[in-house]
């Protein structure tokens, strides 16, 4: 079962919203429903969904209705139809208090704007949703302080708010969000208005909280490094609509239009890419017991001079080359141990291309790409890896 799920969202902003629904469904622009009608079509049949435990990054730029999504998640805004599934229930339905309790257990949010109380000091803010919870206040005060340690502010617990830079201020804030222990994090442009070096920072804590605590997030940016660097799949919108799904890579090298495609041509490929990317099927292998002489033979049917080497589960031994293949044939030996060349470049699939690149440099034969069990994934030549960096196809 997904975390969240959203199905068909519309979002029309204006006095008769339902009465514009028809007009958006026959495929009338954002910009001709606003000429005719007066209406703002913010959200246009929007379906996702997010897994337990993912970050789901929501990009695009101004105006494309991410912030108008993610508030409609929790129903800060009220989305005018269809469907919003939280652990697979209906939001939509549910009454006043069932929203209340939603969004004080299950549902936290992180703004842009860090929306501290200024005369409450840092531990007092950040014990403010578990105050509403009902919680007693030493229990307030005591997760108030676990929350304050995970992001790095122990010592600062009694500052007020305007003693600290923003990066602190919105670490407050991440806070004061985990320390009700929610199960999904919405995040609406929450570095956004830190400096870039403060917000790279952020960036990295936030992937170090993740690691330690897999709570599922929603993330909304405009930027697209921020994008790439956070997210597990990321969510392009345009117009109100979504116009791509997909992990980093996918988003690069398989753009869904020329819409996506300019959004993502100056990207560093390098730093995004992976092996896994850019690897190819390491056909044909053997495994020891075939021998040389089956080993000459596939060699000779592909017309290549070398041949990889696995067990039968797949793990990595090494290369043969044909020449050694043929003098044990020759020599009526029946066992590949003796010629298995087992110096050769490995790469784990999630090495990214910058990483790889001294590797391919070095290499005198293909780099074998490796899984942590040892099990042979693909094969990169060298100009696999100059083509990549140079965004050409592999």
């Amino acid at each position: 079962m997904f975390k969240v799920e959203v199905h068909n969202l519309f979002k029309v902003f204006g006095p008769q919203p339902q009465t514009i629904l028809p007009m958006i469904k026959e495929g009338i622009s954002k910009r001709q429903v606003m000429e005719d009608t007066g209406h703002t079509v913010g959200i246009n049949n929007v379906s996702f969904q997010v897994k337990q435990g993912e970050i789901f990054v929501i990009m695009g730029l101004s105006g494309c209705g991410k912030s108008t999504l993610v508030r409609c998640i929790n129903r800060l805004i009220e989305p005018t139809a269809g469907e919003i599934l939280i652990d697979g229930e209906d939001i939509i339905s549910a009454n006043h208090d069932q929203l209340l309790d939603i969004r004080r257990k299950k549902v936290a949010m992180v703004f842009q704007r860090f929306g501290l109380f200024p005369h409450r000091n840092v531990c007092s803010n950040v014990e403010y949703g578990l105050e509403i919870q009902g919680f007693e206040p030493t229990v307030c005060k005591e997760k108030a302080l676990q929350a304050l340690e995970l992001v790095g502010l122990k010592g600062y617990e009694y500052s007020m708010p305007d003693q600290l830079s923003g990066g602190m201020q919105q670490r407050v804030g991440l806070a004061r969000a985990l320390a009700t222990d929610p199960d999904i994090l919405l995040m609406d442009e929450a570095f956004s208005a830190l400096d870039p070096l403060i917000r790279r920072e952020m960036q990295g804590e936030l992937l170090e909280l993740q690691a330690k605590m897999h709570k599922t997030i929603i993330f909304i940016t405009h930027d697209l490094d921020e994008a790439l660097r956070l997210g597990d799949r990321i969510a392009v919108m345009r117009d109100g609509q979504i116009v791509q799904i997909g992990n980093s890579e996918e988003i690069l090298t398989n753009p869904a239009d020329d819409y996506v495609r300019e959004f993502v041509q100056d990207v560093d490929r390098t730093k995004v890419l992976t092996a896994s990317s850019i690897m190819k099927r390491p056909d044909p292998l053997v495994i020891p017991k075939d021998g040389p002489r089956a080993a000459v033979r596939r060699m000779q049917e592909e017309g290549i001079s070398s041949i990889y080497v696995v067990n039968s589960q797949r793990q990595f031994h090494g290369i043969v080359r044909v020449e050694d293949a043929m003098r044990l044939v020759k020599q009526g030996v029946h066992d590949l141990e003796e010629i298995i060349i087992k110096d050769v470049p490995i790469a784990s699939p999630d090495i990214s291309i910058i990483e790889l690149l001294p590797v391919a440099f070095n290499a005198k034969t293909p780099i074998v790409v490796l899984d942590d069990q040892n099990k042979m994934r693909g094969i990169i030549g060298r100009a696999a890896v100059i083509s990549s960096i140079m965004g050409e196809e592999k």
